[in-house]
C-alpha cells in the first residue's frame, strides 16, 4: 500500500500490540474496544479501513470478568459461572467439534482392544487335536498287543529284544547232528568181511559187510551223541528172500529182544540186490560216546549182509 493511501489510521494503529509499548501510548495507542485475541471483533464497515490485523483484548480483560479478580470456588463438575465459551458471545460463531475417531487397541469405552478370542480360540483347537491324537495312538496301540485273536500278549510299556548270552539256551534248541555210518568201516568180529560184489550198497565204492552168518561174527560202532535218552537205531540190510535176526547190544548190555531183519518187502526173489530194505530197533543211550554192537549169537538166524546204521530221534 503506498503511503497517503492509507487511510485515516497512523502506522501505530497497525501494530495491535502497540498500546501494551510505552512508545505506542506516547503516540496514542489505544486497546481495540471489542474483540479480541482469537476472537470475532466487529464487522467491517463499508469505506471504514481495518484498524488492525487481529482483534486483540486488553491483558487479563476476559479473566473472570475483570483485572485483578479472584475467581469463587465452583462445585466440581460444574461451569464457572465466569466463563462462557467463545462461541456464546454476540457476533461470535458456533464451532462444530469434529468427534474423536476411536483409537484402535484401546481398552476403553468405544474402543477395540486386541482380538484374544480368537486368539483363545485357535490355541483350545490345538490342545485338542494333540489330546485325540495321543488317546488314538494309546487305544490302537493296547487294541494291537492286547487282541489274543491277533497272536499277541498284552503290553505295559515298550518291548524289548532280549537276546540271551553267548553258551546260552535260547528257548529255540538247534537240532543235533546224529551219527550215521558205513557198516564197512565199523569194527568187525568173528567171519564178518568186506564185500562188493552185491549190487545196490549205499556205502563208499559199494561196499558192504558179508560173512555174517557165522556163530560170533559181529559188526560194532562207537557212535556219540549230545544227550543222553531214548533214540531209534536204523540198520539198512539184505537177505536172500528169507527172514534173520540178530542180537543187539548197547553199552555192551544185549537187549532182551533180538534185532528183527524181516522180509519186509514180501521178496520172493533169492537174489540179494533186489532185497534191500531197513529195520529199526528202540535204544537208550547215554550223552556222550555208545558202544553199539549186532552180533550173531546162539538162536539168531544171521543170513544177512549190511549197508549202513544210524541214530534217529524219531521213529522212520
Amino acid at each position: 500500500m503506498a503511503a497517503g493511501t492509507s487511510g485515516a489510521n497512523t502506522p501505530e494503529d497497525d501494530d495491535p500490540f502497540g498500546y501494551l509499548y510505552e512508545d505506542g501510548q506516547a503516540s496514542g495507542a489505544q486497546p481495540p474496544r471489542s474483540g479480541g485475541y482469537g476472537y470475532p471483533g466487529p464487522a467491517a464497515q463499508p469505506g471504514v479501513p481495518r484498524t488492525s490485523y487481529n482483534q486483540v483484548r486488553t491483558v487479563g480483560e476476559r479473566q473472570y470478568g475483570g483485572h485483578g479478580q479472584v475467581p469463587q470456588q465452583q462445585p466440581y463438575g460444574q461451569p464457572s459461572a465466569q466463563y462462557a465459551a467463545p462461541e456464546t458471545y454476540p457476533g461470535g460463531e458456533r464451532t462444530r467439534q469434529a468427534p474423536i475417531p476411536p483409537q484402535r487397541g484401546g481398552g476403553g469405552a468405544g474402543g477395540r482392544g486386541p482380538n484374544t478370542n480368537g486368539l483363545l480360540i485357535g490355541a483350545i483347537a490345538v490342545v485338542a487335536v494333540v489330546v485325540i491324537g495321543i488317546t488314538v495312538a494309546i487305544v490302537t496301540n493296547g487294541d494291537e498287543n492286547d487282541d489274543p485273536s491277533a497272536g499277541g500278549t498284552p503290553s505295559t510299556g515298550p518291548t524289548a529284544v532280549q537276546e540271551s548270552p553267548t553258551g546260552e539256551p535260547n528257548g529255540q534248541e538247534t537240532p543235533q547232528q546224529l551219527p550215521q555210518q558205513d557198516a564197512a568201516t565199523l569194527k568187525l568180529g568173528g567171519t564178518a568181511a568186506l564185500a562188493k560184489d552185491i549190487k545196490g550198497a549205499e556205502g563208499a565204492d559199494g561196499a558192504y559187510v558179508t560173512g555174517f552168518n557165522a556163530l560170533g561174527s559181529s559188526v560194532t560202532w562207537q557212535a556219540e551223541v549230545e544227550k543222553g535218552g531214548k533214540y531209534f537205531l536204523s540198520v539198512r540190510y539184505a537177505i536172500p528172500a528169507k527172514d534173520a535176526n540178530a542180537t543187539l547190544s548197547v553199552n555192551d548190555k544185549p537187549n532182551s529182544n533180538p534185532i528183527g531183519l524181516k522180509n519186509f518187502i514180501h521178496s520172493s526173489d533169492p537174489n540179494w540186490e533186489k532185497n534191500w530194505q531197513t529195520t529199526w530197533a528202540p535204544v537208550t543211550l547215554k550223552k556222550g560216546m555208545n558202544t553199539i554192537k549186532i552180533s550173531c549169537e546162539q538162536g539168531n538166524q544171521c543170513d544177512a549182509i549190511f549197508d549202513w546204521l544210524k541214530i534217529t530221534k524219531e521213529k522212520p
